[in-house]
């Protein structure tokens, strides 16, 4: 299956921050999304990188509550591992264990065109698995 196949079930609505914007703003905008990374992008719409609670957690334990304070673009992590459209989820799974991420923002033509997390692969795995079951079920009932 395709990185394409998984945003036409999911959507492709991706929220970002501004890298100038205060963590504050950037926990809120997590909990009133419910996710748990954000992807930073710049005045020219180009990825400058993606902040995840794990980035806010570690800042915290640094910093203590005055993080709170600083500017996105200070805790962010600025090497993102991206992907297209036509990559697979066996790529993406791969790609996610060997670089240590949870959420991979997905490009067409060098603009963000949507996002995938740990639990988009899952849930795509859990489905590609139950229809395998249901398929062979079948076969076997029926012959």
């Amino acid at each position: 299956m395709r990185i394409a196949d998984v945003l036409r079930n999911k959507g492709s609505d991706v929220a970002t921050m501004r890298p100038e914007a205060t963590v504050r703003e950037l926990l809120a905008g997590l909990a009133g999304h419910n996710i748990g990374a954000m992807v930073v992008v710049g005045s020219a719409g180009v990825i400058a990188g993606i902040v995840s609670e794990r980035d806010i957690v570690r800042k915290l334990y640094e910093h203590g509550p005055d993080v709170l304070e600083l500017p996105v673009a200070q805790i962010m992590t600025p090497a993102v591992a991206t992907c297209g459209m036509d990559s697979s989820v066996d790529d993406l799974s791969e790609m996610m264990t060997h670089n240590r991420v949870r959420h991979i923002p997905v490009l067409v033509e060098g603009r963000l065109a949507g996002i995938v997390s740990i639990g988009d692969i899952v849930k795509t795995r859990l489905e590609e698995l139950k229809s395998e079951q249901e398929q062979l079920q079948a076969y076997i009932t029926q012959g």
